[in-house]
């Protein structure tokens, strides 16, 4: 099933649910604060165990790329992109927990600051959902084998700001890595 739709089949039985819990019940505020974290640690175990298995399958096959300019984030020209598939393994695990962290930051504003509760219970269940549909937990922990969607670069999904800053997506083709990196824009290994 495709993540997008369901998310928001989640989401939906999410809502129904929070409809018939008393969070004014502080057992009950409790095991959802219980819950929530429990969900997040179980997320941020699934990328540990993954960074694990990157680090000791130590895959230095060399990863060539060109990144698409990004006039929102200052960068008016492509750059050439020179790594490793373990290297680019270890950034996509660590831009994942990062989002854990992030949410769990923006989950605790809402919660404790501005008293909200249904969203820390409709959020609970999503960091497990989305650690088991990353792409890089698909390919070390499942054993997928990294082809089709799953071949690196990953190719981001289409979002609303990537619609207007009319980004494009990651090059992998041979004629435009050597031209960005013929360019001066890249081609210096990432650390």
């Amino acid at each position: 099933m495709n993540p997008a739709v369901s998310n928001l089949v989640v989401m939906l039985v999410m809502m129904q649910l929070a409809r018939k819990i008393n969070f004014e019940d502080p057992d009950i505020l409790f095991y959802v604060r219980v819950g929530y974290l429990s969900c997040q640690a179980i997320a941020f175990l699934i990328y540990l165990i993954t960074r694990a298995k990157i680090n000791a399958k130590n895959d230095l096959t060399t990863l060539k790329y060109v990144e698409p300019a990004n006039p929102l984030g200052g960068a008016a020209t492509e750059k050439a992109v020179v790594t490793t598939v373990k290297d680019y393994d270890l950034q996509q695990v660590n831009a994942q927990i990062k989002s854990i962290f992030t949410s769990m930051a923006m989950m605790g504003f809402m919660h404790i600051y501005m008293k909200y509760t249904n969203p820390l219970f409709m959020q609970s269940v999503t960091a497990v959902k989305s650690a088991c549909e990353a792409n890089i937990v698909k390919i070390h922990l499942f054993g997928t084998p990294a082809s089709g969607d799953l071949k690196r670069p990953f190719k981001a999904a289409p979002g609303f700001m990537q619609a207007l800053s009319g980004a494009q997506d990651i090059k992998t083709d041979k004629h435009s890595v050597e031209a960005a990196e013929v360019s001066g824009t890249g081609g210096i290994k990432e650390d």
